[in-house]
């Protein structure tokens, strides 16, 4: 027989941190400057001419603006996560370095795969 689930409480929290999330949420910030149009010729919003335009002089012009973002958003959210969890000193640090270079790796490879699929469709444009 199977026992009945509870629903969680408010007050019960994840033991875990959101090392996906955070990972990729940082990796889209910090190729906004391409994604967002991207996204707009998707929709239809824009012609494709328009959005690779757009994402040619924001990448030339504010790229690393945009990487910077993307590395501010996730210390951010890992912050948060920590705060949660009463980890936020150098002992959380420590006990969640390999979480936390986790969210890093997410980041850095939500970004690269997005470079190369916008890459890819300013070649169709």
């Amino acid at each position: 027989m199977t026992r009945p689930t509870r629903p969680r409480s408010p007050a019960h929290r994840s033991t875990r941190l959101p090392v996906w999330h955070i990972g990729i949420t940082g990796g889209i910030v910090g190729l906004l400057c391409c994604v967002g149009p991207t996204v707009l010729a998707l929709l239809g919003v824009v012609t494709a001419a328009t959005a690779f335009s757009w994402a040619t002089e924001l990448y030339a012009g504010y790229a690393w603006w945009f990487r910077l973002a993307g590395l501010a958003v996730m210390a951010l959210l890992v912050w948060f996560a920590l705060r949660r969890r009463d980890q936020c000193g150098l002992a959380g640090v420590r006990r969640w370095k390999g979480r936390l270079a986790g969210v890093l790796l997410i980041g850095v490879a939500t970004y690269a795969a997005l470079y190369g699929l916008t890459t890819w469709l300013g070649t169709l444009a």
